[in-house]
């Protein structure tokens, strides 16, 4: 009888543990993972993963070479681009190109407000180097 009534208070004990969070594992209580929610706005982003993940580089404005503009891509040279959003609020699309001074092949163009993946390319993303505030 002891150990019957020992085993149900040690299942109540754990049930309540768990109810309170003591058991799941630190992984669920992580901050949120970073994403679109860090385009700021009036800028548009992109990253190297999809769905607004991995690194991001963001302009407020046109940048005719993101390796020597102002505003420098760190990793625009070696890593594709894998994801964008036009999180700007004069309702322009943005359009972003391979080559420096929107030279090279126009990869995209994405509306104000429009995010997503890069489908293009067979899905591998596009090394881009420039951009500009219209289509």
């Amino acid at each position: 009888m002891v150990s019957r009534v020992r085993i149900l208070l040690l299942r109540a004990l754990a049930v309540a543990l768990l109810v309170i969070g003591v058991g799941v594992p630190s992984s669920a209580l992580a901050a949120p993972v970073p994403g679109w929610s860090d385009c700021p706005s009036q800028h548009v982003c992109f990253w190297t993963g999809d769905n607004g993940s991995g690194e991001m580089c963001h302009w407020p404005g046109d940048d005719p070479d993101w390796r020597s503009g102002d505003l420098k891509c760190s990793w625009s040279a070696s890593k594709r681009a894998q994801s964008v959003y036009n999180n700007g609020t004069s309702g322009a699309s943005v359009s972003y190109y391979t080559g420096a001074n929107y030279g090279g092949s126009r990869a995209g163009c994405t509306a104000k407000g429009g995010k997503g993946n890069f489908v293009g390319n067979n899905g591998t993303g596009y090394f881009l180097r420039s951009h500009r505030w219209s289509c």
